[in-house]
């Protein structure tokens, strides 16, 4: 599988809610970057950072568009998030069942076919203003 198609198999994996399928495209010693938080390490953190996220929210992607560059180690993309705020996330608003649209971004970086980092970029204050 190509760059284009790892990236394109691990946003319909998140879509269709499939997270074996999903961690399975991730390196052991993935690094993930929050949006405005902090640097998590490992495929077992990320699973644990999946299941507060899937508990927490319900989140389906669109308008996904996926670039690499020459060489197929880096990645971007870009979408929008259609999204409602289930249970309560820890020193963010109360949660009602609130529904946000969101354009976010994602920078990939890929070792032996598999995703070896993931930076995802929010507007928070934009995703705020809506649930709040």
């Amino acid at each position: 599988m190509n760059t284009t198609e790892l990236i394109q198999a691990y946003y319909a994996a998140f879509n269709a809610g499939d997270m074996p399928a999903f961690l399975d495209l991730l390196a052991e010693d993935v690094v993930h970057d929050i949006n405005q938080g902090e640097r998590q390490m490992g495929k077992a953190t990320f699973a644990m950072f999946m299941n507060k996220m899937n508990r927490c929210y319900r989140e389906r992607l669109s308008d996904i568009v996926v670039m690499v560059n020459h060489d197929g180690s880096r990645a971007a993309a870009e979408f929008v998030v259609h999204g409602e705020y289930l249970a309560d996330d820890e020193g963010l608003p109360p949660a009602n069942g609130q529904k946000y649209v969101l354009p976010a971004g994602a920078f990939f970086y890929i070792k032996a076919g598999k995703v070896a980092r993931i930076s995802n970029y929010y507007n928070l204050n934009d995703w705020i203003e809506q649930v709040g």
